[in-house]
């Protein structure tokens, strides 16, 4: 499993940023590419401790138990619901967007997991920082796949 630990892996996914120009279209969704990168570095806020959105009622109820997908081999559903929070509606720069997700993919993998937050994810709940990482690389994976890189 590729993780954004491994810095083989988080080199190749920031290689696959670098990919994207301001007129990338998605192959499925509605987010423009500069909206898929703001959403990606929200999303990275919260295993870096720097944001914590609340657990949602479904997220308690059956988050446990759907909480592997997050982590397994299996690729993450088009178009599958995500965190309130980090729902991007408005215009955002493009080249703004992708160099500060860059730095955070940087920033995460260089401090390791021993720096990943205990704050559980709103929906899955608490995640190793292994899972995490795994977690992490999967959701950027599937996002720069929606994107053609």
């Amino acid at each position: 499993m590729k993780s954004i630990f491994n810095k083989t892996h988080a080199v190749e996914i920031v290689e696959r940023i670098d990919r994207l120009s301001a007129n990338s279209k998605p192959e499925w969704g509605n987010m423009q590419v500069p909206q898929m990168l703001a959403h990606c570095s929200a999303f990275q806020d919260i295993p870096m401790g720097n944001a914590f959105p609340p657990r949602g009622l479904l997220g308690r109820l059956i988050g446990r138990l759907a909480k592997p997908m997050f982590y397994n081999e299996k690729p993450l559903p088009h178009n599958m619901s995500t965190i309130p929070t980090i729902i991007i509606e408005d215009n955002r720069e493009f080249i703004v967007e992708k160099e500060k997700l860059k730095q955070k993919i940087t920033t995460f993998q260089s401090l390791g997991p021993r720096k990943c937050s205990s704050h559980p994810h709103p929906f899955f709940g608490r995640l190793t920082p292994e899972q995490w990482g795994i977690g992490i690389y999967k959701h950027l994976d599937h996002h720069l796949k929606q994107f053609g890189v």
